[in-house]
């Protein structure tokens, strides 16, 4: 099968999501590659949206390699605390602070609160060069509740506190291709594939079928 790009620049060094970009966009035939596989190194994200910060990113990374590349920005937002950390989330407790100690934090922030209301944002951005006019830009969103027990061996950042009630799980128990369908970044990701099965008409290449968790 033909492919509008077969390689596609990944401006993260996060393994999950790597791991999870790499099975969105094999039906494609597209290879994902870590930006710091080609040399990129992060670039700043100073802006206060998740779109403006996942545009720079993306346009950072095509850039410096000259090839599309694509972007992420999300994160976890929490109602009890008006929408924070959000763009803040993977730094919350710190620029060199892990996993765990941003995880710790939120749990601290929000032990004197009711409200465990939590919900995950994710902001997609493709770009085929560094200049393009057109990027392609998709969203999600994931409501869930806070757990001050980590859960799970699966996911990564915030997963094992974020609790599905409706699965009676929490983000990081669930089998990949469930998350991958119900997540913000799955939600994103499935927007994505419809922009780029346009892109596939209009070239006049192949459109190659939904991944199977989409009709899960």
């Amino acid at each position: 099968m033909c492919s509008l790009f077969p390689e596609l620049v990944l401006a993260s060094n996060n393994a999950g999501k790597i791991r999870e970009f790499s099975a969105f966009f094999s039906p494609y035939h597209i290879r994902v590659i870590p930006q710091k596989e080609l040399g990129v190194s992060e670039t700043s994200e100073p802006f206060s949206t998740f779109l403006e910060n996942a545009l720079a990113k993306a346009r950072h990374a095509a850039r410096i390699t000259g090839k599309p590349a694509i972007a992420d920005d999300s994160g976890i937002c929490a109602t009890a605390l008006n929408g924070a950390p959000g763009i803040h989330s993977a730094r919350f407790a710190g620029d060199h602070k892990s996993d765990e100690d941003n995880n710790q934090k939120l749990s601290e922030a929000l032990k004197s609160h009711e409200n465990k209301q939590v919900w995950y944002a994710c902001v997609l951005v493709l770009v085929r060069s560094e200049d393009d006019p057109f990027p392609l830009i998709a969203d999600g969103r994931w409501e869930g509740l806070w757990t001050h027990e980590p859960r799970g061996e699966n996911g990564f950042g915030y997963d094992p506190h974020f609790f599905l009630p409706e699965y009676r799980l929490t983000a990081a128990e669930m089998t990949g291709s469930l998350k991958n369908r119900i997540s913000h970044r799955g939600k994103a990701m499935i927007s994505l594939m419809n922009q780029l099965d346009d892109l596939y008409r209009s070239a006049g290449l192949t459109i190659p079928p939904l991944p199977h968790y989409v009709h899960s």
